[in-house]
This record gives C-alpha cells, structure tokens and sequence, in this order.
C-alpha cells in the first residue's frame, strides 16, 4: 500500500484517483475546486492541505490539461515539487510536447525526484475502471517508484524507453489519429445525413463495416442522440493537434490531415462549441450545408 497524491480531479483525474483507493492506496485528492475535493473525500479519500497531502506521498499522480498547468503545479514557488519527499515518483499525465516532458524531467531529477513522463488513453470511463492504457518513458527507477499507481490505474502501461519524451511523442501519434478519426466522423456522419439516410442506421452500418474506427463507433452515438454534453470538449483538439503540428514542424514532416482536422475543430470553437462534446464538430458540416441534425430544433 501506499500514500498518493492526485492533482487534478476532473473527468480523468477523478476515476484515477478511485482506481488507485480500490486498490487499497492511501489518496489524497487535490483540485481547484472544493467541490470536487470534498466529493473525493467523501468517497473515502484521505483529507489534508497540499503540504501535508505531499509530504506524506510517495507518487504524485498530475492529471491537469496542458505544459502550463503542469508547470505551475509541479514547479512554480510553492508547487508540489517543493513538498515531495526526496525519491518520490511524479507521474505527468498532461498531453505536452516532447521537449517540454524532458525539460520537466531535469527540473524534477534537480529536486531529487522521479518523473515519468505518462500520458494516458481511455477516456473517463475506462479511468473510474482502471483500465487506461498509460504510454510511459522514463528511467528504471522512476517506473519502479510509480509501480504501484500504475498498476491501479492501467490496464496496460507501455514502456517507452529510458528517457523522458517518448511517452509524449507516443500520445502525440496517437492524437493524431484520433483527432483526424473525430473530424472523419463529422464528415461521414454529415455526408450520410445530406443523402437522407437516418444517423442511427448510419453508425450500425459503419460500425460493422471497413470504414469504422473507435472514434467513429464511440462519437457516432452522440450525434444520433443529439447529446453533447462534453466527455471530451472540442477544445482539447485545437491544443494536441497543435503539438502535433509543432513536432511535425520541428522534423519538417508534412502533415496535411492533421492541419485538416485542426481547421475543423478551430472552426467548431470559434462558432461557439468549444465546451461541448467533440462530436459537435459535425456542427461545422452542418452548418455548411444546412443540414437538421438530431436534438436540433
């Protein structure tokens, strides 16, 4: 058993945070909102202020949205670093580009910590389930640090190498394809419904077909319900798929699909959707088209 900080309570971090008390772990559930913190606790996660949560952790678990975010928590005056205890692992589970995840890697070793760099994949449901599949670099002794949170909060942890960056290039290529996959979607979806064909017999065909993808099978759904309430928002894209183009600038790699799909969910944020479920990228087709899509009135 051990004693565990996770900061960062939202869609992810929450049902990591409860992955890791199933498990047996001491957790400490930290976020800007009261309101999530007390709903941790009250679920059984132990109580105390970011100093005396830190300083009893052995892993810190950081579910927060971006390179920022993760500076600031971790490395700003008075951040989490400052309250570890020497050898405790940090767990970065951010989508940053890779550069950064090694920069933060030597501001962490400086302060005689660990740190993975850890992006996760799944989704929420599959982080209340344990189940995440975690793409994971950094040294032998930062995995055997975390071992414990990893364990209860993956089914499947890929080890990426040695280095700090690797776990960040990994989620990089997956946003890709995912974010390219949702656009897809919209496209499909809204080409289907311009020739009259109903949206929920355009996801059973799809998904029992070629064409399908897991975005596709798993986005589809919302549209034909008409239910945007935002698992994940539309405005996580315009941020990894503008990683993803940066590395992509940095290797002077062409990465036409990607700029495609980025223009779309641009599009879809700046007409309003920005918070709301990703699948409202078919708003942008729509719109466009003048199409009635299901829940509009």
């Amino acid at each position: 058993m051990a004693e565990i900080t996770v900061i960062g309570l939202g869609s992810m971090g929450m049902g990591m945070a409860q992955s890791l008390l199933r498990a047996g772990h001491v957790v400490h559930g930290l976020d800007i909102s009261s309101e999530r913190t007390a709903a941790f606790e009250a679920e059984g996660g132990a109580p105390g202020s970011l100093a005396e949560a830190l300083g009893a952790s052995s892993i810190l678990v950081c579910v927060v949205l971006n390179a920022a975010q993760t500076h600031e928590v971790l490395f700003a005056e008075g951040g989490a670093a400052a309250h570890l205890p020497e050898g405790a692992a940090i767990i970065s589970c951010a989508t940053i580009a890779p550069s950064q995840a090694r920069e933060f890697a030597d501001m962490a070793s400086a302060k005689g910590l660990h740190y993975l760099d850890a992006p996760i994949s799944g989704g929420a449901i599959k982080a209340a389930q344990g189940q995440l599949s975690i793409m994971a670099s950094g040294a032998p002794e930062a995995f055997a640090a975390a071992e414990p949170a990893l364990d209860a909060m993956a089914a499947t942890v890929h080890c990426l190498g040695d280095d700090a960056g690797a776990g960040s290039a990994m989620k990089a290529v997956n946003q890709l394809l995912a974010g390219v996959h949702i656009a897809a979607m919209g496209e499909a979806m809204a080409l289907g419904i311009s020739q009259g064909l109903d949206p929920a017999r355009i996801v059973e065909v799809i998904s029992a077909s070629a064409g399908s993808s897991w975005m596709f099978e798993n986005r589809g759904p919302h549209v034909v319900e008409g239910d945007y309430t935002p698992r994940s928002a539309v405005n996580i894209w315009p941020k990894d798929l503008g990683i993803v183009g940066g590395i992509a600038g940095e290797a002077k790699l062409p990465v036409p699909m990607t700029e495609a799909a980025l223009a779309q969910f641009k599009s879809a944020a700046e007409a309003g959707d920005g918070l709301v479920d990703d699948a409202a990228v078919i708003k942008v087709y729509a719109r466009a088209a003048g199409l009635t899509l299901p829940g509009d009135a």
